[in-house]
C-alpha cells in the first residue's frame, strides 16, 4: 500500500506594486510511503481464506460469490523468509526467495502469486524501481482469483505510482478505475485525483474533488490540511473569484495563523480595491510581530500612508530604523520624514527629512527640505537648503525651488537676492504669473516702507 504526501511550492504571485509579493501555489507532487505490506495477521488472513468487508461489499454489489482462495502453508513460511530478509535489508536475498516461488515446481495461485507480487512490488519501491513496482502491481489485477481486496489495493498502489513517475494521465485513469471498485473512498484519494487533474491542467475537475476532499473532512469534524485549502485555494484565484479566495484565507487563518496567509490575505483585498480590510490584514500580521523584513515593513507604512494614517506610518519606520531592520537609506528617511510631516509632527519629520538629502545624490530632496524650513519661519536654513538643492542639481521643479528661496529671503529682508530668485521663478511659465505677483508685491512694499520712512 503507498500513502501519498502532498507538498506544495511557489507558483503565483499575489498583490499590487505597494504590496509585498506572497508565493501562493506551486504544482503538486505526490511523494508515497510505502507501508510493510505483510503482518503475521494478513498472512493468517490469507491462509484461512477469509474474506475482508471489503470483499463482502464489493460481492454484494456484483451479487455474486467468491472465495479466497486458500494459501499453501510452504508458500506462507518462504514469504515469511522474504519478510525477514527485507527487514535486515537483504533486498537480493528476498528477491532470490520470491523468485523460487514463482518458478517453483508447483504453481502458484492466484491468491499466492498476488502476496508474492505484493512483496515485490515493496521490494522494488524501497530500490526506487518504479517501473518494476508498477509491473508488479499492474501483474496483480491481470489475476482472475485474486482477493477482492488486495486487487482493489494494488488497483490505488498502481495510481499512486503512476504519480510517482509523474505520469499523471495513466494515473487519473487508473484512480478512476479504482474509484469503481470502492464504495467509500476517502478524501486523501480525492484529492490525489484532484492533484492529477491539476497536473493535467484541468482545473474545474481539480476543484470539484478537491472541495469533495475538504468537505468529507469538515463532515467528520476535522480540520483540512493545509497544503488541501492550498490547492483550493490556488484554483479559486486562477478563476478570478477573489472573494471565494478571501473566504478560503480567513478560514484558514483560523487553523494555520501564518504570516503568509495574512499577507496573502491583504493582497487579495487590494484586488478587490478594499483598502480599509487590506491595511487591517497587513496590521494583524504586524502587531503579532510577524512582519521582520525591511520589505515588508516599508510595505506596511506606505499602507498606512495610503490609508491616511501617517501618525502609524511613521512609528512602524522609526521603530523599523532604530532596530536597524529598515536601512536608513535616503529613499527611507524620506519617507519617514514625510510620515512625521503629514502627522503635523514638524520638528520630527526636518531631521529626517535633512538627513535624507544629505544622503541623496539629486538636490531635489535638499528644495523639498527648503519647503518645509520656511513653513516653519526658519528662513535662514531654507535659504541654505535651497542652495545645496540647486548646486547638486537633479531638481525637479527648479522654478518651485526659486520661489521659496524668494520668499525666504523677502522675509529675511534681502531683497536683492529675493527679487533675483523671484526673476529666474519667471522665466518657467508654470511659476510665471506667481513670481510676478511676488515681484510687484515687494515693490509695493519696499515702496511703502520708504514712504513711510520720509514722514
Amino acid at each position: 500500500m503507498i500513502m501519498n504526501v502532498l507538498s506544495l511550492t511557489p507558483l503565483k504571485r499575489w498583490g499590487r506594486a505597494l504590496l509585498i509579493s506572497v508565493p501562493v501555489l506551486a504544482a503538486q507532487a505526490v511523494v508515497p510511503a510505502l507501508l510493510q505490506p505483510y503482518t503475521d495477521q494478513a498472512l493468517m488472513g490469507v491462509a484461512q481464506a477469509q474474506e475482508t468487508k471489503q470483499e463482502k461489499k464489493q460481492e454484494k454489489k456484483k451479487q455474486k460469490t467468491k472465495r479466497t482462495q486458500a494459501m499453501n502453508n510452504k508458500v506462507y513460511k518462504k514469504l515469511q523468509e522474504a519478510q525477514e530478509a527485507v527487514e535486515e535489508k537483504d533486498i537480493e536475498g528476498a528477491l532470490e526467495i520470491l523468485s523460487d516461488l514463482k518458478n517453483g515446481k508447483r504453481p502458484l495461485n492466484d491468491a499466492e502469486m498476488a502476496n508474492v507480487l505484493n512483496m515485490d512490488a515493496f521490494i522494488y519501491y524501497t530500490k526506487e524501481d518504479y517501473p518494476g513496482a508498477l509491473n508488479a502491481y499492474s501483474r496483480i489485477l491481470t489475476l482472475p482469483e485474486a482477493p477482492e481486496g488486495t486487487v482493489i489495493q494494488a488497483r490505488f498502489s498502481v495510481a499512486q505510482l503512476y504519480f510517482v513517475i509523474e505520469d499523471y494521465a495513466n494515473g487519473v485513469k487508473a484512480l478512476l478505475e479504482w474509484f469503481e471498485f470502492t464504495e467509500a473512498p476517502t478524501a486523501s484519494a480525492y484529492m490525489l485525483l484532484s492533484q492529477g487533474y491539476y497536473q493535467l491542467k484541468e482545473y474545474d475537475k481539480s476543484l470539484k474533488n478537491v472541495e469533495i476532499a475538504i468537505n468529507l473532512y469538515k463532515e467528520k469534524g476535522k480540520v483540512p490540511k493545509e497544503n488541501w485549502y492550498g490547492l483550493q485555494r490556488f484554483l479559486y484565484y486562477d478563476k478570478e473569484n477573489y472573494r471565494k479566495v478571501v473566504e478560503i484565507l480567513r478560514e484558514m487563518l483560523v487553523h494555520y495563523p501564518k504570516k503568509q496567509y495574512w499577507m496573502q490575505l491583504s493582497g487579495m483585498y487590494s484586488e478587490l480595491k478594499d483598502e480599509s480590510q487590506q491595511l487591517h490584514a497587513m496590521e494583524t500580521a504586524y502587531v503579532q510581530g510577524m512582519l521582520d523584513k525591511e520589505k515588508e515593513l516599508v510595505n506596511m507604512a506606505s499602507l498606512f500612508l495610503l490609508n491616511e494614517v501617517p501618525y502609524k506610518a511613521a512609528k512602524v519606520l522609526d521603530k523599523g530604523i532604530k532596530e536597524k531592520v529598515i536601512e536608513p537609506t535616503s529613499k527611507n528617511l524620506e519617507l519617514l520624514g514625510n510620515s512625521w510631516r503629514q502627522a503635523q509632527e514638524v520638528k520630527k519629520a526636518i531631521p529626517e527629512i535633512a538627513k535624507a538629502a544629505a544622503k541623496s545624490d539629486k538636490g531635489n530632496l535638499w528644495t523639498r527640505l527648503c519647503s518645509v524650513y520656511l513653513d516653519n519661519d526658519q528662513y535662514k536654513k531654507a535659504v541654505n537648503a535651497c542652495d545645496k538643492g540647486l548646486k547638486k542639481g537633479g531638481v525637479k521643479r527648479v522654478d518651485n525651488a526659486y520661489l521659496v528661496k524668494g520668499m525666504a529671503h523677502y522675509n529675511l529682508k534681502q531683497y536683492k537676492s529675493a527679487r533675483s530668485a523671484f526673476i529666474k521663478a519667471a522665466k518657467d511659465k508654470r511659476s510665471k504669473k506667481y513670481a510676478e505677483d511676488w515681484l510687484k508685491f515687494m515693490d509695493r512694499e519696499l515702496a511703502r516702507q520708504k514712504s513711510l520712512e520720509q514722514v
